[in-house]
């Protein structure tokens, strides 16, 4: 049976969206290049005025709260990036997700330019291993992703030891304004839906 169809089965009201920042745990990893989901969904509970608190079951933090009247679920995984999905598929289970358009995975992405921004729904993980870690546990691929630039490191292979660094002064205050954009377009794709979301910040 498909996760989402058990989700389905949960008694309660589900929540409408399960809003996801990628991140490592622990203070080693506050900063780097790796850890730009955690920032924005960080950010989006301090707009909201709203606590990010450990859920053990979960293994995440979690903040529940209502966004443009609809029931959002803003988390953090406690796991190490190449372990996310594993918090994913339980707060999919916890949180009643029927489907994967409900789920919003902000990551950090090699592929595009420091700052840079892109909405956009399924597609290749390209080599990411927090979005394989997801379509593994969720048998799904078809989640929005919210992709935030980190640029490319300076020598092809160097890729694990670049996200992980803590960035530039420069590349730091374009991650900065990202965060803020990311924070924007999340809100936007609640409000207005992805499609216009995507046509809103997919030209920036």
């Amino acid at each position: 049976m498909s996760i989402f169809r058990r989700a389905s089965e949960r008694r309660g009201t589900a929540a409408d969206y399960l809003i996801v920042g990628l991140g490592n745990p622990g203070d080693r990893y506050s900063g780097t290049r790796h850890n730009l989901g955690s920032e924005v969904v960080e950010n989006m509970a301090a707009r909201s005025n709203l606590s990010l608190r450990r859920s053990r079951n979960e293994r995440a933090f979690v903040a529940k709260g209502t966004l443009e009247k609809k029931q959002i679920v803003l988390a953090c995984p406690e796991t190490f990036m190449n372990l996310s999905g594993e918090s994913v598929r339980l707060l999919v289970k916890r949180y009643g997700i029927d489907q994967p358009a409900k789920i919003i995975i902000a990551h950090d992405e090699l592929d595009l330019n420091p700052g840079r921004l892109k909405l956009k729904c399924g597609g290749s993980t390209a080599g990411h291993n927090g979005l394989k870690s997801i379509v593994q546990h969720l048998g799904e691929d078809d989640f929005v992703r919210v992709r935030m630039g980190v640029g490319k490191p300076p020598s092809s292979g160097a890729g694990k030891d670049w996200v992980l660094k803590k960035p530039s002064k420069s590349d730091r205050a374009a991650f900065d304004d990202c965060v803020q954009l990311a924070s924007d377009a999340l809100e936007s794709i609640i409000r207005d839906g992805l499609e216009e979301a995507m046509q809103m910040f997919n030209r920036r």
